[in-house]
């Protein structure tokens, strides 16, 4: 039931194309706009890591060991590993006496490539600071330390960490726990498989929690406002998500996940919406996104504007020549 939602132009003919599926709901799940089918069952990948804060908030973690704003947003990120983003997790986890040794998050290259090549002049051996979900396994440290978990074993999904995300996750989702398909992310910990309406939905929440209980408003607001006051801390230099938020001024959270998953909530009208591209080539992420963004009117035409790089991206080859664009067809059908 997937449908078209991008076209990759090489010259004057269309040499790739991609299909996928998106959802737009409102806080109470009503499905406003969609595109293929709003039900598909997906991985929500690292899309879910500011949903995946909510116990860090809620339990008192953040608070007991006082992280700051910034550092609460780099939890929820897929940073780039410049050393704005490294010193960030390192200041997480010396509150908490902890290094990067208790990081079990693996080990790959920054996707930043000038902090990968002064890493590189430098003689500097990397470690799991660099990697993009550093900061999320920090969160889960300090909740470690705040409800005296073992820290050797919290990738575990039955540890008390991961059964309080999952818990998380299934509640402000409004999707039964016991029906998340369960899988292991690339970065180690256990990740959710929900309706993509769902993930809408969890964003929604995030965007304009307002009909949620005190405390879970507390916590939403408190992670929307960090990712909306630090979108650098997100994701990084030349990121969609990052320049997604600064073009948004507070209109829009959004938030990449991997195999190409893309949620965002719009606070002001308290909506989700969600994308899923079927082959999980993440360059047909930011022209749909933006391109569905002007479609169902939710942000201001400055906004849009102000992403024309990511709404039209262009292809160049090794020489600097421009030799072609990736073209959003993706068309959602209103279901008023």
């Amino acid at each position: 039931m997937s449908e078209r939602i991008a076209n990759v132009w090489r010259g004057e003919m269309v040499e790739s194309s991609h299909d996928g599926d998106a959802v737009v709901v409102d806080t109470h799940g009503n499905v406003l706009w969609s595109l293929g089918n709003p039900e598909r069952m997906i991985y929500a990948r690292s899309s879910a890591k500011p949903l995946q804060a909510l116990p860090l908030i809620e339990t008192g973690a953040a608070d007991a060991f006082s992280l700051t704003e910034e550092e609460l947003a780099v939890t929820c990120a897929s940073h780039n590993g410049e050393p704005y983003h490294t010193n960030l997790v390192a200041g997480i986890l010396k509150k908490i006496g902890m290094s990067e040794n208790d990081l079990q998050c693996g080990v790959h290259a920054p996707y930043h490539t000038p902090s990968y090549e002064a890493l590189l002049r430098q003689n500097i051996e990397l470690g799991p600071l660099q990697n993009n979900c550093s900061g999320k396994h920090a969160g889960m440290l300090v909740l470690c330390a705040h409800l005296g978990a073992d820290k050797g074993t919290y990738l575990s999904r039955q540890h008390p960490v991961q059964r309080a995300i999952r818990g998380a996750i299934a509640s402000i989702c409004e999707f039964p726990e016991e029906e998340i398909v369960p899988g292991t992310d690339g970065c180690g910990v256990p990740v959710f498989g929900l309706p993509l309406e769902k993930l809408a939905l969890g964003f929604a929440h995030l965007a304009n929690p307002v009909d949620l209980p005190d405390t879970r408003q507390d916590a939403l607001n408190r992670i929307r406002n960090a990712m909306l006051h630090y979108p650098y801390a997100i994701a990084g230099e030349d990121r969609f998500c990052t320049d997604l938020m600064v073009a948004g001024r507070g209109r829009i959270v959004g938030k990449t996940g991997a195999e190409a998953v893309y949620a965002l909530g719009l606070p002001e009208p308290g909506w989700g919406l969600c994308l899923k591209v079927s082959d999980g080539n993440s360059r047909a992420i930011p022209p749909v996104v933006v391109d569905m963004l002007q479609q169902i009117q939710a942000v201001p035409d400055e906004v849009i504007a102000n992403l024309a790089k990511h709404h039209f991206p262009e292809m160049r080859n090794h020489q600097g020549t421009l030799v072609g664009r990736i073209e959003s067809v993706a068309r959602l059908k209103s279901s008023k």
